[in-house]
């Protein structure tokens, strides 16, 4: 009898609707389907009109768009020239979510392990290339040296936010302000010796992978063969905080009485509290939860190392430098994540440890594996249009890049607010910025939060320049942008212009409101911001 087949299509920007698909996946298998899964967009479209029975698993990113691996997809299936009945033969659900039983589930992969070491390079076992023949993607990124690595804060500021420069050369990258670069970083090499020591493997081994079911594609950016320790270092998000799948699976593998007892309750639903408590709350990680369970983790398959961790996510960065000012190099400003929990060891955030690691004076290239896509924020090409720049912190990477871009083509009318704590401590590009504002290509507003008792803010400078500002934009068409944090910033700064129409527009409460979402209807108010 043929076996049933079953495709699950997901759309995931940071992994929830990965770790959903995987799991609808591995449930089919359990129940002897034949199963495929993939992310949209490396899924031919075209095919889905002889596909019998799809699940799409779909999460959002931004406000309410498409996950980026689903964008293609999403752009395919609103065609207006595609006929109404195209998929009419095909049964479909969408989010669907499987159960937590995960008795006798096979693996994904089978890890063969080779005998010989073969014959190939170390850049070989590295998906990224030093020169590319097309632009560089996540499944190719480019490798590019590091030239400086610099901290640009103070010595007793509380945090280290480091300029890090690349050079781009051959790379065939370009970009425009506005645009964003995502890289991919690696685990330290401290954790990727831990793992290997608490699992039991040899780093130095090398394997290649073989599907269980016929039609499953290899894990995307892993080269084959490989060794161990590119595995670890390069591909397991072994730094990340698990998932209560992660416990699930980890549970139906563990042979000790005692562990297995304790993450059954931990991936229960009554035990969902106890979760938060142990993993969540205190941002635990995957290696800090296998050294908690030993036993387990010693006798952990190879197999299932691809089910239980997930895939190093790319990280990205606002791009800080035009190619008008600094050609064939790419600038980023990072900083540095690191904080306490109630466990002892402080939380580093993986990819910016990781960059302010890299130490480009050392012998032999430091490569950063990296690709740049189009970002929010658009900038306006007319020559006489002002633009108003609030950039609170590392969140004014994005107007360097746009002042010198505008620079280089002669336009003049960019008013920048900048916001941080105190002028010696975190007062980035200070000296470019008032070299720029004596040759009167920039007019500079600054807010020190931390320089006297009261503390003052972008949104303060804001209303106390409010005329000026109703002119740029009520009376000059000027662009109005916002880069920082997400917590408090949009909601203050969306008041203090608020109060701005109001007290120089004359404007009504509700008139005021509408003018404001005219400005974001129109692109003339953009915000790039992150939690």
């Amino acid at each position: 009898m043929q076996v049933p087949q079953l495709l699950v299509l997901f759309g995931s920007q940071t992994g929830t609707a990965q770790d959903e698909a995987e799991r609808l996946g591995r449930e089919a298998r359990r129940r002897r389907l034949g199963c495929r899964v993939q992310a949209l967009d490396s899924y031919s479209v075209a095919n889905l009109i002889r596909e019998p029975l799809v699940i799409f698993v779909c999460a959002t990113t931004g406000q309410g768009d498409p996950p980026d691996n689903m964008k293609n997809f999403w752009r395919f299936i609103f065609r207006k020239s595609l006929p109404s009945s195209s998929l009419c033969q095909m049964d479909f659900a969408v989010l669907g979510l499987g159960d937590s039983s995960y008795a006798n589930l096979p693996s994904k992969f089978i890890f063969q392990f080779l005998q010989e070491v073969p014959s190939i390079g170390a850049e070989e076992l590295n998906i990224a290339s030093s020169a590319p023949q097309t632009p560089p993607s996540e499944l190719q990124p480019f490798l590019a040296p590091v030239i400086t690595n610099q901290r640009v804060t103070g010595p007793q500021h509380f945090q280290d936010v480091r300029l890090i420069e690349f050079d781009i050369t051959d790379s065939n990258i370009s970009f425009a302000a506005g645009d964003v670069v995502f890289i991919l970083p690696s685990n330290s090499e401290a954790h990727t010796q831990q793992f290997c020591q608490v699992l039991c493997l040899d780093p130095n081994q090398f394997f290649t992978l073989k599907p269980r079911e016929p039609g499953v594609p290899d894990p995307p950016g892993l080269p084959q063969p490989c060794t161990v320790w590119n595995l670890v270092s390069q591909y397991l998000d072994i730094a990340s905080v698990p998932r209560r799948s992660f416990f699930e699976l980890l549970a139906c593998l563990s042979q000790h009485a005692l562990e297995r007892e304790k993450l059954l309750e931990l991936s229960s639903a009554r035990g969902q509290e106890e979760l938060w408590e142990y993993c969540n709350r205190p941002r635990r990680t995957i290696l800090e939860v296998l050294c908690d369970f030993p036993h387990t983790a010693g006798a952990i398959p190879p197999d299932y190392l691809l089910d239980l961790i997930p895939r190093i996510r790319p990280r990205a960065f606002s791009i800080a430098s035009s190619l008008l000012a600094h050609p064939r190099r790419l600038q980023i400003l990072v900083a540095v994540v690191k904080y306490q929990t109630r466990l002892k060891e402080p939380r580093h955030g993986l990819c910016s440890s990781w960059l302010a690691s890299l130490n480009p004076g050392q012998a032999g290239p430091v490569r950063v594996p990296l690709w740049v896509r189009p970002g929010s924020l658009v900038f306006p090409k007319t020559p006489d249009t002002p633009i108003i720049m609030v950039g609170a912190g590392t969140g004014v990477a994005p107007f360097r890049a746009a002042i010198q871009e505008r620079v280089a083509h002669g336009q003049t009318g960019n008013f920048l607010f900048f916001g941080c704590r105190q002028r010696d401590q975190d007062f980035y590009w200070q000296t470019e910025w008032q070299k720029l504002e004596q040759k009167g290509w920039l007019t500079l507003v600054t807010a020190f939060s931390r320089e006297q008792e009261q503390k003052v803010y972008v949104q303060h400078r804001l209303r106390e320049l409010g005329p000026l500002v109703w002119e740029l934009l009520d009376g000059q068409g000027a662009y109005f942008y916002l880069a920082g944090n997400a917590k408090y910033l949009p909601t203050d700064v969306s008041e203090a212009l608020m109060s701005i129409f109001q007290e120089e527009g004359r404007l009504s409460t509700a008139d005021a409101s509408a003018y404001l979402a005219r400005l974001q209807q129109t692109l003339r108010f953009q915000t790039e911001t992150w939690a």
